[in-house]
């Protein structure tokens, strides 16, 4: 079983960057896909970024395409969200997850989630 554990989220202002990283103890991390969601106050959790085992194959929601990039360093055991020209609508809170199947970008195929880490983009 895996852990999950998400740093580098903060406050920043519109068209500024982030870098949010997902550490993972406790299983062997280069067998997990792993994906990035987010929920905003009021809304439903929703698919942000997945990659492959590997890094080798990436997925995003057209909302964040271009602008954000998911990365892996299975050396590290950790997951990377690089986030360019932040909008205030990306204001969430970000989770990191992993699954032992194929990359996905649907919520309920993953098993393993951290804790969330708040990313707030002002205007």
């Amino acid at each position: 079983q895996v852990q999950l554990v998400e740093s580098g989220g903060g406050l920043v202002q519109a068209g500024g960057s982030l870098r949010l990283s997902c550490a993972a103890s406790g299983g062997i991390f280069s067998s997990y896909s792993m994906g990035w969601f987010r929920q905003a106050p009021g809304k439903e959790r929703e698919f942000v970024a997945a990659c492959s085992r590997r890094g080798g194959v990436t997925y995003y929601a057209d909302s964040v395409k271009g602008r954000f990039t998911i990365s892996r360093d299975n050396a590290k055991n950790t997951v990377y969200l690089q986030m360019n020209s932040l909008k205030p609508e990306d204001t969430a809170v970000y989770y990191c997850a992993a699954r032992q199947g194929v990359a996905t970008g649907r919520l309920d195929d993953y098993d393993y989630w951290g804790q969330g880490t708040q990313v707030t983009v002002s205007s």
